[in-house]
């Protein structure tokens, strides 16, 4: 009997059981498919491991400088000795037609009044002005009379001399040479648009050029990107360059600049002024000023007068308002290699009694050149 209840017993269990089992199975979701291929399994090498943690030493070392960029290439400018005689060929291109002309007037067998009336129309259409085409005509009326021969090397000869004396033979040199206790000091003026920045640029090549130790003052200080433009003709020759913010007081940065200049020793102090118009008594009193300012630390050596030589007589006009102003010492014709005309120099000095001391013959960094009259004047007759 007791077996009997124990086997009942069993038999509901596992009636149980086995009920259970299948609710189970019905209740559980299927398996959601596996898409594409499973992931291959990396090998070890591959396998990113994690790093370990820094040494003290390491946590406590200094960062790795990266290596800095090279700094480019300083240029070396051409020396400027003979610089004239190497741009003669442009300088003959543009001026030559005044040459030509005197010449073959100066060659005809016969010089009645209607041919020197054509050889002053010559001269004074070359901008060398009336007093100047005077002179010159009443000495070659009295040479040729006395001369007699009119063949072109005579005429040529005798037309050079006379243009040389016309040009004059004043002292071109520029101060350039330090003093025992500061740097010699330029100041570069001029009126808009007369390329007076880039001129800043070129003659800081001439002087390194030359051997002088350079540093540049900035003092346009309204135009934005007057500064920019000369400190990167600065940095092409290692020639550093002192500025201050936009606006500000361009008398404080030309001063700043020559006492830069004193503490650094170098030899020459080259300062950039703000173009003006001759015309705004108010800009050139500002000009007087930073004049006065600058030499609280020593006299200024040279004062050049920047002037475009395609605007002719309009550049004696205001040659003549800046030496009032500023006391010029010399002059820098620009652009003499375009449609000016030669005799802007001849003008310009006897004018103001001032010398032509360096002159532009073209765009490149190069082409600036110290005036000679000699290669001037062979140039134009060449």
């Amino acid at each position: 009997m007791e077996t009997v209840i124990l086997i009942g017993a069993i038999l509901v269990v596992a009636l149980i059981v086995g009920v259970g089992l299948v609710a189970g199975t019905r209740r559980r979701p299927p398996l959601a498919p596996t898409e594409g291929p499973a992931a291959p399994v990396r090998p070890l090498d591959t396998v990113e491991l994690p790093k370990a943690p820094p040494t003290p030493e390491q946590a406590h070392a200094p960062p790795a400088e990266s290596a800095a960029p090279p700094a480019p290439a300083l240029e070396v400018p051409e020396p400027t000795a003979g610089r004239l005689v190497r741009l003669r060929a442009r300088l003959a291109r543009s001026q030559g037609l005044l040459g030509r002309s005197l010449l073959t007037l100066l060659s005809r067998d016969v010089l009645d009044e209607d041919a020197w009336e054509e050889i002053e129309d010559t001269l004074l259409t070359a901008d060398i002005g009336v007093g100047a085409t005077q002179e010159i005509v009443d000495r070659l009326r009295t040479r040729t009379k006395v001369a007699g021969t009119r063949s072109l090397d005579d005429v040529r000869a005798l037309l050079r001399e006379e243009l040389i004396t016309a040009v004059g033979t004043a002292d071109r040199s520029l101060h350039t040479l330090p003093h025992p206790d500061r740097p010699a000091v330029l100041l570069v003026v001029g009126v808009n648009g007369t390329g007076k920045t880039t001129t800043c640029g070129k003659l800081a090549r001439v002087l390194i050029a030359d051997g002088h130790s350079v540093l540049l003052g900035a003092a346009d200080t309204f135009r934005a990107a007057a500064a920019d433009q000369l400190q990167t003709w600065g940095s092409r020759v290692g020639a550093p360059t002192v500025r201050g913010p936009e606006g500000a007081d361009p008398a404080s940065v030309a001063f700043d600049a020559v006492r830069t200049g004193t503490e650094q020793r170098v030899d020459t102090v080259l300062i950039d002024t703000a173009g003006r118009l001759h015309t705004k008594s108010g800009l050139m009193d500002e000009l007087g000023k930073l004049k006065r300012v600058v030499e609280k630390q020593g006299p200024v050596d040279e004062v050049l007068l920047v002037l475009d030589a395609t605007t002719g007589q309009n550049g004696v006009v205001q040659a003549r308002v800046f030496a009032e102003v500023v006391d010029v010492t010399g002059i820098v014709l620009t652009k003499l290699d375009g449609t000016a005309k030669g005799g802007i120099v001849v003008a310009v000095q006897r004018e103001l009694g001032v010398p032509v001391k360096l002159i532009g013959l073209g765009e490149g960094a190069d082409d600036l050149a110290p005036f000679e009259p000699a290669a001037f004047v062979e140039a134009l007759i060449d």
